[in-house]
């Protein structure tokens, strides 16, 4: 099953959180995407039931770790594809939303590709 491109920012979002905040909640998630609370709420069942997170009865979140990996892969082509179009003279506010749509249909193998080139430019 395809992830949605929904479920791979939603798991980026926990996991920036995670590295700022000691706990997660759905609110947290909602201020920083600007959603409302059921709505993330409703995603956050979702992402529960794929296996992606888990919520305890304090209603904290956190990822498993197949939903960390996920995490971890969207953040580093975030990170990448920004700076690399930076780099090519995108202002930055335009370079993180295009690398927002960027990050999620890019292939495998062009992403490595993308990787193996931001590691030499940046030397």
């Amino acid at each position: 099953m395809k992830r949605l491109e929904s479920q791979e920012d939603y798991l980026e979002k926990i996991l920036q959180i995670s590295q700022i905040k000691e706990t997660v909640h759905a609110i947290d998630i909602a201020r920083e995407m600007s959603f409302s609370k059921p709505s993330v709420s409703v995603a956050m069942n979702k992402l529960k039931e794929a296996g992606y997170i888990n919520i305890n009865s304090k209603g904290e979140i956190s990822l498993t770790e197949s939903g960390l990996a996920i995490a971890e892969k969207t953040l580093e082509k975030h990170v990448i594809l920004t700076r690399m179009l930076i780099y090519l003279g995108v202002d930055e506010k335009t370079a993180k939303e295009d690398a927002c749509k960027m990050e999620h249909d890019i292939s495998d193998k062009t992403w490595e590709a993308i990787k193996k080139h931001a590691k030499f430019v940046e030397k």
